[in-house]
């Protein structure tokens, strides 16, 4: 004999309450304008348009019954994005440079120019950051090393010239942004690039005795 369970039933109160909990959380605060996230933004939509029609047309055990999927639905949704799932690239993709034999700061330095003159910010963001990496291992604040992500960069430069930490953490939210993240490449952002190639430059490196 198959014994058949009561539906479950959630007020709209409390369904609405438990998805504004959700949706309040840092990671959403910190969303951009991604393809990604879009359509993670019609997804929630869906799901409020759902929840609205479901309980205002049907006030029974069924209503909260399909309400409990469609929360269901979002927190499937969330954990695949915030377990990288649905994201375009990994953390250990996310190295500044794509070769085994960078070129040298002058050089990533004027093509980050010349894209930047085009208006191809993205580019020119990633270009600039190079020249900016390029030009502290050339200046020896940071050593030889394959596969640095840009955030390593803002740790080892900033262990070896507290100084560059500031200028170095938005350029290389910016880099990490663009390059990796589909963020569009703006003005502002290269800007923040071109201060920390700038930082770079003129470093001073206190020889220790």
């Amino acid at each position: 004999m198959i014994i058949l369970e009561p539906p479950v039933d959630i007020g709209r109160d409390e369904a609405a309450a438990e998805a504004a909990k959700e949706l309040s959380k840092t990671a959403y605060r910190q969303s951009g304008d991604s393809l990604i996230e879009r359509a993670i933004g019609k997804v929630l939509e869906w799901v409020a348009d759902l929840l609205d029609s479901l309980t205002g047309s049907s006030p029974s055990g069924h209503a909260g019954l399909f309400m409990l999927i469609g929360l269901i639905v979002l927190i499937v949704v969330v954990v695949l994005w915030r377990a990288g799932v649905l994201r375009t690239s990994h953390r250990e993709k996310q190295v500044v440079f794509d070769t085994a034999r960078p070129r040298s700061a002058a050089e990533y330095r004027a093509q980050a120019e010349q894209e930047a003159a085009a208006g191809d910010y993205a580019h020119a963001i990633r270009s600039r950051f190079r020249a900016c990496v390029a030009e502290l291992t050339e200046r020896t604040i940071l050593d030889e090393r394959a596969g640095r992500t840009a955030y390593e960069v803002v740790a080892d430069a900033g262990r070896a010239v507290p100084e560059l930490r500031g200028p170095l953490q938005p350029a290389a939210l910016a880099f990490t942004e663009v390059v990796y993240g589909n963020r569009p490449g703006t003005p502002e952002r290269y800007a923040a690039v071109v201060t920390a190639d700038g930082a770079a430059r003129t470093a001073r490196v206190l020889v220790r005795a």
